[in-house]
Parts: C-alpha cells; structure tokens; sequence
C-alpha cells in the first residue's frame, strides 16, 4: 500500500526565449511520496502516477507546450520519505528533502531553506478506496491532517497560493454525463470524502487568511513520458493499462474484465483516461493562473469522451503487436457504467488543450516504459 503527500513549489523568475510579457515566474516542486495506488474497481484515483507528474513537470518546466509562452524554470526541490518512492526517480538536478508532510518542523526547514516561494502545487491523499473504507481514520491523518499542517505553515511563511491535486473521487455516483463542476459533490467512499474535505479546508483558508487556491479534479491518470524513462511503477500493480501492458509483456497471465452487460456499445464500463504529460500542463497552467491573480476554482480533467475496457485492450494489442488474454467475469458491486468529466471550463479559463488524449499515443507512451522498464525503477531491467 503506498501513499502519497506531495507538493511542489513555484518561484518568480525571468521569462527566457522569445515569449509573451506575461508573469515571469519560476516553478519549484516538493514533493513527497509516502504510498500511492489507484483503486481500479471504482477507477478513482489521485495521484496514480506522481512520478510521472513531478518528473514530467519538470520535462515540461522550460517549454510551455502550447509553444505561445516559454519561461525558464531553473530549480526543482523534491521532498519525500522514501518508504515507497524511489530514488531513480528525482531528476539528478533536483534538490533532495527527506521527511514526512505531516512533520511541521521538516516543512519549516525547507521552506526557510527555500526562501521566496510564490506558490504551492499539493499532491496529497493516500488513495486507495478500499483501504480508506476499513481504515478511514488513517486517510483523515493522512490527507486531511497532513493537509493542515501545509497550510499552517504555508501561511506562517505568507505563501497564499496553492494548487490542489483532487480526485473526481468527489463527485460519488454522477448524476450526469460529462460529469460538471457545478455537480453536487457526495463521495461514496471515505477516500473521496477526505479530498472533499481538504477542498474545503482551502475555502475556509481563503475565507480567513485570503489564500487563492485550484483544485483539480480527474480521473484516470495514465501514459508515461514520451522519452520512456518515467512511467509507472507500483506493487501490486491496479491500474487498467499497466494491468493490460504487463500480459502484454508476459509478466501477468490475464487481464480480468469485470462487468460485460452494461449499457454500453460493446457492454464494458466507460472511463475518462488523462495522459500524464497533459495533466502536468494542467497543474503548470493553473499555477500561472494563479500568479496572474486569478480567483480561487475547482476544474475538471480529462477527455471529455471515454473509453470502454474492450477499446483499451483492443488498441493495446494494436500497439504492442502482442496477443493479449482476458478473463470475463461478473460485474463489481459499486461500478458506474459511465464515468466522463467535462473539461470545457479548464481548456475556456486556463487555456488548458491536451495534446494526448488519443488512446493509441497514450498506450504507446506506456508501452515504451514497460517494455523497457519491466521492473519498473528497480534494477535488471
């Protein structure tokens, strides 16, 4: 079981290249990793692939990809305990911290190490729905505790603002289809309702102490870096495609499909896939959103579209050239047919546009990691 608290740190600094007068500002990222895993049976996830965020992130610092706006972004700090993150993983670049986001005194020392922090990007929650149904009292110490001590000492250090890492995990049981932020937020599990409740830890915040904060709320977060060096890595593995790539590459015998009656096109459940690279930009842009004054929001993440499990290990085996075994079997209790974000308000407000969302490139960015990287970070790849 892993566990992930995280955040990441912006900083001014002088726009280079030729690019529109907009905002210098320069992006530090903290980030601490104490577990993460994504609970398949009801696709909900948090951080499911944070390496793959941080490090991305700090790929796509020193070029805004919509190519309009290109900052420089010089330094990255990395803050994590190691219980279950991996060292292989911090770019050689990146300043290393070692401690617990719940330590208020391991925070203080790296921000009064860290002087003129402008902004935060928070990765928190332990994530894995089943686990927070029998054990919820250590999701509220976790995600909810841990998120106070943050902005107790974000506050002590006049850092007012802050972008949310989220779960679509909120909104419970949709009432629609694409699923809007305006929906009514009921959780069905005590992992969503702690990331409910850090959301409105940073309303109240703002409300008393005129924080401005983002929160970003997604789905299914896949793909790796297109380089192939980061991708990926938990044990037990429990996301779909990492599921899928690892039949492929023969260290799994089956990929089990749950559920072939829904009211569906071919009969399997639809979820909403975000590549990693596009959900990095995201968090880059609502970190500028910010700095350029803007107000305190929650947006939506994803595709818009969906994809059903048949098309994912269809388009897998279309990728990877592999035969690909599957086991039928009856539908889990508490699986939505259809689960669609819209993310119309974040591409209008924060000039957001994936440039991944198709399912083949985001299965290719995998492949290239598993294939190459079948241990993941460790060694005897």
């Amino acid at each position: 079981v892993k566990e992930y608290l995280g955040y990441m740190y912006a900083k001014r600094a002088e726009p280079s290249g030729i690019c529109l007068p907009i905002i210098p500002t320069l992006l530090m990222m903290i980030l601490c990793l104490l577990s993460s895993r994504l609970y398949v049976k009801e696709e909900v996830h948090d951080v499911a692939v944070l390496y793959d965020v941080f490090l991305t992130l700090y790929a796509e610092l020193s070029c805004c990809s919509a190519g309009c706006l290109r900052l420089k972004f010089d330094e990255v700090v990395v803050f994590d305990n190691l219980e279950t993150g991996y060292i292989e993983a911090v770019h050689p670049k990146a300043r290393f911290y070692q401690g617990d986001l719940r330590n208020r005194k391991e925070i203080d020392d790296v921000l009064d190490n860290e002087s003129g922090i402008d902004a935060v990007i928070h990765f928190a929650a332990n994530s894995l729905v089943g686990e927070s149904m029998v054990n919820p009292l250590k999701y509220y110490d976790n995600n909810v505790y841990g998120t106070k001590v943050l902005l107790e000492s974000l506050l002590a250090h006049g850092i007012k603002n802050i972008v949310f890492s989220s779960t679509a995990a909120t909104y419970g049981e949709p009432l629609q289809t694409p699923i809007l932020e305006s929906d009514p937020t009921v959780p069905t599990n005590c992992y969503g309702e702690t990331k409910r409740a850090m959301e409105r830890m940073f309303h109240w915040t703002e409300v008393a102490h005129g924080i401005k904060y983002v929160s970003l709320r997604y789905f299914n977060a896949c793909g790796a870096h297109v380089n192939g060096n980061i991708g990926e890595a938990h044990n037990p593995e429990s996301h779909l495609i990492p599921i899928i790539l690892q039949v492929a590459n023969g260290t799994r015998d089956h990929i089990s499909v749950f559920g072939t009656d829904y009211d569906t096109e071919d009969g399997t459940c639809i979820r909403d896939y975000i590549h990693v690279t596009d959900l990095a930009q995201a968090h880059i842009l609502a970190c500028k959103y910010l700095l350029a004054g803007g107000k305190s929001d929650i947006f939506n993440l994803g595709n818009g579209i969906g994809f059903t499990v048949k098309e994912v290990i269809e388009k897998a085996k279309e990728v990877t050239g592999k035969e690909i075994k599957v086991v039928y079997e009856g539908r889990r209790a508490g699986d939505p047919a259809e689960l669609v974000a819209s993310s119309d308000k974040a591409k209008r407000v924060l000039g957001w546009h994936p440039e991944y969302n198709d399912l083949g490139t985001i299965i290719a960015t995998a492949w290239k990691w598993h294939s190459t990287h079948p241990n993941g970070y460790k060694k005897g790849n």
